[in-house]
């Protein structure tokens, strides 16, 4: 036989050896799934609404919208097997969300399984476009939503992404004493906030058990939002923190990473005013107060006579400054003293700082709605250098009066020996303006938030 024809028939063996092994194999090997997609996702339908339903006191969320922009809001769950819910929530206490509100979800079926609150209740408060916090969320609300995408369950937590930006949020199991416990949220907001009889500032401190750093710490209690940079020469880092309140404290999101840990639970002191997240190993995290500024600028040198400095002015403007987050409580209650002495028509309008002016003079001015006067006060301008800060003593008012009682408290506190510090703000508010600050560096709780004009 030739060497050709012996080959083909070899070649033929073999094709025939391999038609017999797939043949064997299609017989004996277990098929790859023993469901149909939609047996799957039936079953995965089913599956969430077992674990919706297995816990007595329900489940809640601590759900963070966008912790880039925004903190979180608790809400608490109920689900019962009619497709009703009920829930509760701290997301506005003037709204008394944490009463119990009755509404209908449902388990759907689409690309993925979801949970859904179909009928309206305090979760769509973070979905309507109409209801926002800030100008910069203008058509967008809260950022939140009220389908959650169903991806599993992991150490007893039910974990969903948001429809809208896929957001994790996970849902623990709630106790009594979560339900019971709810309004607590809102009486921790005025700590949070920082009460007027503690000190203006305020730092966040780490510490990776060796090293501590600092760093300046704001909080904005519209979006439940903080920041805190870096005060450190050659330490540049900054934390962006959504925040959530809780009975005992906060909760931050994200978390801070410390020495390798991850730092999200914060516990309230009331002694002192701090919140403290702690480790292992000497790792901790820690908001507390300071007496003065953790930088000392040297802003307030632009402002000083005789120094060649140009002319220049500062507005507070009420109506757009008052709700600013760095106007003390204690400045706004001498503002509202004021006001309650003079007639029910008038009312302190805006405060501006005059410096070197044509005529060489810097001077407060206190201007009034209802048609009344300006008032303006004279005063001299010198630094310590030392404690960085810039000292206004009174020289005299204009017209030859004496000092107006009710305006007697607030101008004290301009003309305190002990001087403002002054500082040059990185944010804006309602308009392109820079911000500046005046602070008393006696300690007493007095700021003022003002626009540079000129």
């Amino acid at each position: 036989m030739k060497v050709k024809n012996i080959i083909k028939y070899l070649f033929a063996a073999f094709l025939m050896l391999q038609i017999t092994a797939c043949n064997n194999d299609s017989t004996e090997a277990e098929p790859l799934f023993d469901k149909t997609p939609t047996e799957r996702l039936n079953s995965r339908m089913d599956e969430l609404q077992q674990v919706l339903l297995s816990s007595p006191e329900g489940w809640k969320a601590v759900y963070f919208t966008d912790n880039t922009i925004l903190g979180g809001y608790t809400h608490l769950f109920k689900f019962a097997a009619d497709g009703t819910v009920e829930m509760a929530s701290d997301f506005d206490e003037s709204l008394d969300t944490d009463v119990i509100r009755k509404s209908e979800y449902q388990i759907q079926l689409g690309s993925t399984v979801s949970l859904t609150f179909t009928t309206n209740n305090w979760i769509h408060l973070l979905s309507e476009s109409d209801n926002y916090p800030i100008a910069a969320l203008r058509a967008k609300g809260y950022l939140g939503d009220f389908q959650f995408l169903y991806y599993g369950q992991e150490n007893g937590e039910i974990i969903f992404k948001a429809n809208r930006n896929k957001q994790e949020i996970r849902f623990v199991k709630a106790t009594k004493a979560d339900w019971d416990n709810l309004p607590k949220n809102y009486a921790m907001i005025p700590n949070v906030i920082g009460s007027s009889a503690r000190p203006l500032f305020r730092l966040l401190e780490t510490n990776d058990g060796t090293t501590k750093h600092q760093f300046d710490f704001s909080f904005s209690p519209i979006t439940r939002f903080a920041e805190a940079n870096s005060v450190e020469a050659g330490f540049s880092f900054s934390y962006e923190l959504g925040i959530g309140y809780s009975p005992t404290g906060i909760v931050v999101n994200p978390a801070i990473e410390v020495g390798g840990q991850k730092l999200s639970t914060f516990v309230y002191n009331d002694a002192d005013g701090s919140f403290t997240s702690t480790g292992t190993n000497g790792v901790s995290a820690t908001i507390k107060y300071s007496n003065k500024p953790l930088v000392l600028t040297d802003d307030y040198k632009l402002l000083l006579s005789g120094k060649g400095n140009p002319y220049k002015y500062f507005g507070y403007i009420a109506a757009n400054l008052a709700v600013a987050p760095t106007t003390s409580n204690y400045f706004k209650s001498l503002v509202a003293k004021a006001n309650a002495a003079l007639p029910a028509n008038q009312s302190i309008s805006s405060i501006y700082l005059y410096f070197n002016t044509a005529a060489n003079q810097t001077y407060i001015s206190y201007n009034f709605n209802g048609g009344k006067a300006s008032l303006n006060h004279v005063v001299t301008s010198k630094e310590d250098a030392v404690n960085k800060t810039l000292i206004l003593t009174h020289d005299f008012w204009a017209g030859g009066i004496s000092t107006p009682a009710y305006l007697k408290e607030i101008d004290d506190e301009f003309t305190n020996p002990k001087g403002l510090y002054v500082k040059k703000e990185n944010f804006k508010i309602t308009y392109s303006n820079v911000i500046y600050t005046f602070t008393s560096a006696a300690d007493s709780g007095f700021r003022i938030t003002t626009y540079i004009i000129n």
